[in-house]
């Protein structure tokens, strides 16, 4: 229904007379001033303070200046000013991915609409919960090519778990609230509620302002189906070399104990995608850390050769599994996932359960022999065995000059609870090799759009949501630029964030493939001219320690990461210092190059061991 607009003549007051004073009579005093009737803009910052949200970041413009306005008038928000609105995005995915709650970020029509969808396509396919509110042009402009108008609403719809366009200030008490319990709910995502600009200027009944609705609450999630449950336990049991193989759906249901509970109880060998990092220790004696494209040998040869695989909120992204069809070829598959719509959709499973992670392995652990009773002593010495044969190598990890001892010895120098954000490219692949990270919820990276310029702002918003905490943001010179700006916040904001910078001069990745993959032809993959990230940092108001002139690294670089407040720490890489191991893109994840430090002999024995355990056809058995 269309919005109403205030009368000019306020209930009983006669034309031309003065509140309070009777006709033709004379005062002087000042005349009490009315209560301000709220408005639609009062009501969505009212929505959100019960929503518990306490921070928000965005960038104000015309559409709406009436949102900024009422927060203006609240006092328990605090607003986050970014540089651009797609940092704005990146923070409030910061704050979400540390806390498991939905964060809010706000943006203006046309450009500053346009400037989320970045963001909250990375939102949308790495599962973090995230309110965009965006001020829209006046309803009755909608569809005139006005100033400023875009249809975000269409654009976003690809890219969002849902999304609203409010017609009526009568929506709001619902689509706010809505708009949480659906970016909660079941798997998270993204939603984008769109508020043109006459709706926030609408007058709200005191009555829905006064008595708001209840705030938006996840719904519960589908039970696990119990013979599901006793499926997946029987198939375990039997298993001679099971693995468990843990996504970032753990994370979001809060099960990482739970998932090593389990696997210690049935002692599984696991292995973690990218999103799961830190849902088991590392350093765990059952962990192989990350499988996939720049996984180590030894975890990419096992799974070669487990019988039966449980997988728990993951969704055998590429980078993961390699060319699907030789991936895991002779194990039965166990697929745990609340989105329903994943399972049978990359590899075919023998037993599908669609639920919440956590539920279903609380209900599988009772279920599960332990790990005396299973008699699979012999797959876990296999297991040493191959991880002696294979280590993972770390040149350089006690110089804090080189790539892999930067991140080394910046985890050395800060304590186990340290956040750990990237960008995208050589450094992240190096940080999810070779960072301990030992908990959940302290690892923010972009795994499935793979966004360069995601890790400054996502840091930020880390440090907003857990100011206690000291946050780490591994970066290239090429993602860095890409959000550059976004120093300017760090700076007034005064976060605990520490930008360890890997400046190579080039788009490391893209460079790698090229000399890999395409003879060696490298185009537009360097930059001609060098960058004085150190002078930049220091132009925005943030320190810079730039460890190639330092005469003590090691001191330099823990003085930086415990001083209060925001640094930008610099080191030279070579650009030909390649990361390793690597599967080629689209390739079997056997067919790995580098990363081995024994002899070729060694490594073609441990390889033809693995052979032995892949379907001659080489594609994989198909399950009932």
């Amino acid at each position: 229904m269309p919005a109403h607009t205030p009368s000019s003549n306020a209930p009983g007051i006669t034309p031309g007379t003065t509140p309070g004073i009777a006709p033709g009579a004379a005062s002087d005093a000042a005349p009490t001033p009315r209560k301000r009737q709220p408005n639609g803009a009062d009501l969505v910052i009212r929505l959100l303070e019960r929503q518990g949200v306490d921070v928000v970041a965005g960038i104000p413009g015309g559409a709406n200046l009436p949102l900024y306005d009422a927060l203006g008038r609240a006092d328990s928000i605090r607003h986050v000013l970014a540089r651009h609105e797609q940092g704005a995005g990146f923070m409030a995915q910061g704050m979400a991915r540390v806390t498991g709650r939905p964060a809010v970020f706000f943006a203006t029509s046309g450009p500053g609409a346009t400037n989320t969808l970045t963001a909250i396509a990375d939102a949308k396919l790495d599962s973090v919960p995230v309110v965009c509110v965006t001020g829209q042009v006046p309803l009755g402009l909608v569809g005139s090519d006005a100033f400023q108008e875009v249809d975000i609403y269409g654009m976003s719809i690809p890219v969002t778990k849902h999304n609203f366009l409010v017609r009526s200030v009568d929506e709001l008490a619902e689509v706010i609230p809505a708009a949480f319990r659906i970016a909660a709910s079941g798997r998270p995502g993204p939603v984008l509620v769109d508020i043109p600009k006459n709706v926030q200027m609408a007058p709200v009944d005191p009555a829905v302002f006064d008595n708001p609705p209840q705030p938006g609450q996840p719904a519960a999630p589908p039970a696990p189906d119990p013979a599901a449950i006793s499926r997946a336990a029987a198939l375990l049991n039997a298993a001679r070399r099971p693995m468990l193989y843990l996504g970032g759906g753990v994370v979001a249901s809060g099960a990482s104990d739970m998932a090593v509970q389990l696997a210690e109880r049935a002692g599984l060998p696991t292995v973690m995608t990218l999103m799961a990092l830190g849902a088991m220790p590392a350093g765990h004696p059952l962990s192989l850390g990350m499988l996939g494209m720049h996984a180590a040998r030894h975890t990419n040869l096992l799974l070669a050769e487990c019988d039966v695989l449980l997988v728990a909120g993951a969704r055998f992204d590429d980078r993961a599994v390699g060319k699907a069809e030789r991936f895991c070829p002779q194990a039965t598959i166990v697929h745990i996932d609340i989105d329903e719509s994943e399972l049978d959709k990359i590899l075919p499973v023998h037993c599908g359960i669609t639920g919440d992670v956590g539920l279903a392995l609380a209900e599988l652990l009772p279920l599960l022999r332990h790990r005396a009773e299973t008699g699979r002593e012999a797959w876990l010495t296999r297991v040493e065995e191959c991880r002696r044969r294979h280590p993972f190598v770390m040149p350089g990890a006690d110089d804090p000059r080189t790539p892999y001892g930067l991140i080394r010895c910046a985890a050395d120098a800060v304590d186990h609870d340290a956040i750990v954000a990237t960008d995208v490219g050589q450094h992240q692949m190096r940080t999810a090799q070779a960072y301990p990270l030992r908990g959940p919820r302290r690892w923010l990276t972009s795994g499935g759009l793979g966004t360069m310029g995601f890790g400054l702002p996502a840091a930020i918003g880390a440090a907003l949501a857990r100011p206690e905490a000291t946050v780490l943001c591994f970066t290239g010179d090429g993602s860095l630029q890409m959000n550059i700006q976004e120093l300017a916040t760090a700076a007034e904001e005064g976060v605990n964030v520490k930008i360890l910078l890997a400046d190579n001069n080039a788009l490391g990745l893209v460079r790698q493939q090229q000399e890999l993959f395409y003879e060696g032809r490298l185009v537009a993959s360097a930059y001609r001219r060098k960058v004085d990230f150190a002078r930049i940092a220091e132009g925005f108001g943030v320190p810079a320690v730039d460890l190639d002139a330092s005469e003590h690294p090691l001191r330099d670089l823990a003085d930086a990461l415990r001083a209060p407040g925001p640094c930008l720490i610099r080191v030279t890489v070579p650009a030909e210092a390649n990361v390793y191991p690597m599967v080629p893109p689209g390739a079997d994840n056997l067919q790995m190059i580098g990363g081995e430090p024994e002899t070729d002999a060694a490594m073609q024995e441990d390889d033809n061991d693995c052979d032995a355990h892949v379907d001659a056809t080489g594609g994989r058995h198909a399950h009932a």
